[in-house]
């Protein structure tokens, strides 16, 4: 009996923890995954994203290979358009209706054209300095970086990876140690720096800069950066303007409650310096729009 315990303890009772493990997991994700673990492998050699975030992302995004965009299209990340986009396409309803995603010849090609969407956008530039095998924060920093809408992408792809452990195929990533992609030499064409606050992406004006040319850089339209940024079209950047990649938020992070008016701050100023939407700003203060603050004003952000 004494040996019927023992036996249990450490030979069955591991095998149906792992029974049990097998028994929730999808059979559709598995076999996707036994599918294109080589290729999300090859990925990661090729352009240092980890493997277990490609994998992830094409689950979440592809519903396992089963949506009508990859079937028809072979678009496992729903990546869309976008102006610099001159491929096949196809149109879907998605945040909007009829929005236009780009379409390949095979899944193959939508591995290739996911890192190099992210290799080449400034705005996922600061991804690749966390750690490789960091997939929580690679997670969140594409959530972060406006990759996907769902409020919850980041926890859906970190619990995607855990219970299907993608994170092993990023030590089958670190096995092979060819270098091909030059990270240093790739950073150093990317002419601006992307930074947060109140959970956006911005960019810091430089001379010369116009609305058109950052938002070539970043796969967006002038029109829409002006709108976001509470400008007009008429406005010309100046050197140093904040710039924010995403709408503005309705108000501050918890951490900013009230702002000291300084000299030569106007209302847009301070909406720019943390991230606030200038009509809610304005709301937030109980001012019209012809109200100009002065040194010592108290101008609440939340």
């Amino acid at each position: 009996m004494k040996f019927f315990r023992l036996f249990f303890l450490f030979v069955l009772l591991p095998f149906c923890a792992s029974m049990a493990q097998a028994q929730y997991r999808n059979s559709k994700y598995v076999a996707y995954v036994r599918q294109y673990s080589n290729l999300a492998i090859e990925q990661m050699k090729e352009y240092k994203i980890p493997a277990s975030i490609t994998l992830s992302q094409g689950l979440l995004e592809s519903g396992a290979g089963e949506s009508s965009l990859a079937k028809e299209s072979n678009n496992h990340f729903g990546i869309k358009c976008g102006m610099r986009w001159n491929g096949p396409n196809v149109f879907h309803n998605d945040d909007a209706p009829n929005e236009c995603f780009r379409a390949y010849n095979n899944p193959n090609a939508s591995y290739e054209d996911h890192s190099k969407f992210l290799i080449s956008g400034a705005r996922y530039a600061f991804l690749f300095r966390l750690d490789i095998t960091d997939y929580k924060g690679w997670a969140r920093g594409l959530k972060q970086a406006g990759y996907a809408t769902d409020p919850s992408y980041a926890n859906r792809l970190i619990t995607i990876i855990e219970d299907y452990e993608l994170y092993k195929y990023d030590k089958e990533g670190l096995s092979n140690k060819r270098n091909v992609h030059d990270r240093k030499e790739k950073k150093s064409i990317v002419p601006h720096k992307a930074y947060i606050a109140n959970d956006l992406l911005y960019v810091i004006a430089r001379r010369g800069d116009t609305f058109e040319s950052i938002a070539d850089e970043f796969d967006t339209y002038a029109r829409k950066l002006i709108k976001d940024n509470d400008l007009t079209k008429d406005y010309t950047l100046a050197e140093g303007d904040i710039i924010y990649l995403h709408q503005k938020n309705k108000h501050a992070s918890e951490k900013y409650t009230v702002h000291v008016v300084r000299e030569d701050d106007s209302m847009h100023s301070i909406s720019q310096l943390y991230g606030i939407r200038l009509k809610n700003l304005y709301k937030l203060n109980k001012k019209s729009g012809e109200y100009v603050p002065q040194v010592g004003d108290l101008i609440w952000l939340r």
